[in-house]
């Protein structure tokens, strides 16, 4: 499991970005593999899911996940919600104590956020379209709806596909510099020709240093690359893999709420 020191709050906050080491699934989801939307054995899933709650020292019925569309919905979760809502969101917040907002990734980008003096979570799905579209932008106001403060939310972006990694088409590259000109500096030309390499990371971290919050912190670390601590979507396109497992990025309020 791995921390970031921009969520450090030991008498408030627990979280961890979890590897794919320390469970009980096999095959394509050895072994930590948290996600239900995979063909993996549901009562392993469930199994790992207890695992990693556990190393947040809450119970498994805490975690609470979302339905992923790589949107921009935010989903407000109070005590008593359905722990598995259908409804499609791609960020949830909370200021209920007990809670773990989890997110689950194979390449894309899991970001987490806090305003621990108001005991206001978050966590976002950040893949390039819901970056892109304003993930992080919507999932920032709905927790300043719940009472946090902008400069005092800090972020933690978790591990993703890494621009060495992600080499992307021709057409990839309009809608950001649609967006924003600057874009550009998230793109290098790739070996194949009119091909590039997209800095999903840098992206994400500089919407967040725009957006006026706390402290932003990234791990560095390449999903793509790195085979036996990480799950990849592409790496297992590239390898003709038929499925792969979802990797649990989660965040909870561990004192009471204020």
């Amino acid at each position: 499991m791995i921390t970031l020191p921009s969520l450090e709050a030991p008498d408030r906050l627990a979280h961890g970005f979890f590897t794919r080491e320390g469970g009980v699934s096999g095959g394509l989801y050895a072994s930590l593999n948290c996600g239900f939307g995979s063909s993996d054995n549901a009562d392993h899933v469930a199994e790992n899911r207890e695992r990693a709650m556990g190393r947040l020292s809450l119970r498994v019925d805490a975690l609470v996940t979302a339905y992923q569309v790589h949107g921009v919905n935010v989903r407000v979760v109070a005590r008593d919600d359905d722990r598995r809502d259908p409804t499609p969101a791609d960020a949830m917040v909370t200021r209920a104590s007990g809670i773990a907002l989890g997110i689950l990734t194979a390449d894309c980008a899991p970001v987490l956020f806090a305003d621990a003096e108001a005991g206001v979570i978050g966590a976002a799905h950040a893949g390039w379209r819901g970056a892109l579209a304003g993930v992080l932008a919507t999932t920032l106001e709905a927790m300043e709806k719940l009472g946090a403060r902008r400069d005092r939310i800090n972020a933690a972006i978790g591990p993703c596909i890494a621009q060495a990694s992600y080499e992307v088409g021709p057409e990839f590259p309009a809608p950001f510099l649609a967006d924003d000109p600057a874009n550009a500096d998230f793109f290098v030309n790739a070996e194949r020709d009119g091909h590039f390499r997209f800095d999903l990371a840098g992206f994400v971290a500089r919407r967040l240093d725009a957006s006026g919050i706390g402290e932003v912190a990234a791990s560095g670390l390449d999903t793509c690359a790195r085979d036996a601590p990480f799950f990849s979507y592409r790496r297992a396109t590239l390898r003709g893999e038929d499925d792969y497992g979802r990797g649990l990025s989660a965040i909870a309020l561990i004192g009471r709420s204020p």
